[in-house]
């Protein structure tokens, strides 16, 4: 199911344009006909399937991997033309597997990278301290834990201090705390204008966070917006939970029963009813008329991976 919404922000503030993008590989369309744009400072992701295309992406966005057929501009230089070895300098790249090596220190690995992508030294230790290793610098890799690694990681994106960000699984292996902390330091990003894409297979993670986001099956975008804009083009019902005395249980349910709702159902502490998007209302001043009935409401929307295996099934 395709959504009529656009995948695309206002032309004039795109920083990342893709029009009618594909790879092929023989037979096999890994990316089949993309259009996507992000917008300057906006925080983007884009999720799928394994195997839905969004790392083939990611690579031809960054040039890793030419294009069959379509274009691809990257803050106005095509990602095949001459002018984008000047854009690539402002550009930081998180990939999904990453390859360190063991023998050296978190301060020394982000001295290769600094030198590999022309940075200053000095610029080592607070991208370090940004991503919380500052207490491990002198520490050799190999003794890193996988989320440790993976911050290092985000550390050597940070250096040369990018306007646009490609991210590809940036939370792998990373705990709670240290996830809440990635995206503090997003937040900070953004507020500095960076313009950051993602991709993530935690979508309760990223489904506060993101400004827009893209879905993507076979290769191709199947809807792109808000969340709360892919909820609406979905038309999935809502659930509210109605927290009752129990002896009022069964004369709610009765009034409940006369209105425009798809399923009420009696659980251990509340009464559970479905309705469409449009009957809401109806619903909740039903609900508010009920002389102090009602101890408490929840209303619970469709979840992000609701919406996602609407789209992409």
């Amino acid at each position: 199911m395709a959504s009529t919404i656009p995948a695309r922000a206002e032309a004039n503030d795109a920083v990342i344009e893709v029009r009618n993008a594909a790879r092929h590989y023989g037979a096999v369309r890994a990316v089949d006909g993309v259009d996507l744009s992000v917008g300057r400072g906006e925080l983007f992701g884009l999720i799928g399937h394994n195997g839905a295309g969004k790392s083939t992406l990611f690579k031809m966005m960054l040039g890793l991997i030419p294009a069959t057929s379509g274009e691809i501009r990257i803050d106005g230089a095509a990602v095949t033309g001459r002018d984008f070895r000047a854009v690539r300098r402002r550009i930081g790249y998180l990939p999904e597997n990453v390859v360190l090596y063991d023998n050296l220190t978190g301060l020394e690995t982000l001295a290769f990278f600094a030198k590999l992508k022309g940075v200053a030294a000095a610029e080592c230790a607070p991208a370090l301290e940004r991503v919380g290793l500052a207490h491990a610098a002198g520490r050799r890799v190999r003794e890193y834990s996988k989320g440790m690694r993976q911050r290092l990681g985000f550390a050597q994106a940070l250096l040369g201090r990018p306007q646009i960000l490609f991210l590809d699984e940036p939370t792998t292996g990373l705990d709670p705390e240290a996830i809440r902390e990635f995206y503090a330091v997003l937040r900070g990003l953004k507020a500095e204008g960076v313009t950051m894409i993602l991709t993530s297979h935690i979508l309760a993670e990223i489904q506060e966070r993101v400004d827009r986001l893209a879905i993507m099956a076979a290769g191709k975008v199947q809807a792109a917006g808000t969340v709360q804009a892919l909820r609406e083009a979905m038309d999935l019902p809502l659930w509210f939970r109605v927290k009752l005395a129990r002896e009022d249980f069964e004369p709610v349910r009765a009034v409940l029963g006369g209105l425009p709702v798809t399923a009420v159902e009696a659980r251990e502490d509340h009464v559970a009813v479905q309705c469409r998007r449009e009957s809401k209302m109806v619903v909740l001043e039903a609900l508010a008329a009920l002389d102090g009935r009602v101890l408490d409401l929840h209303v619970d929307e469709p979840s992000l991976e609701d919406v996602f295996f609407g789209f992409s099934d």
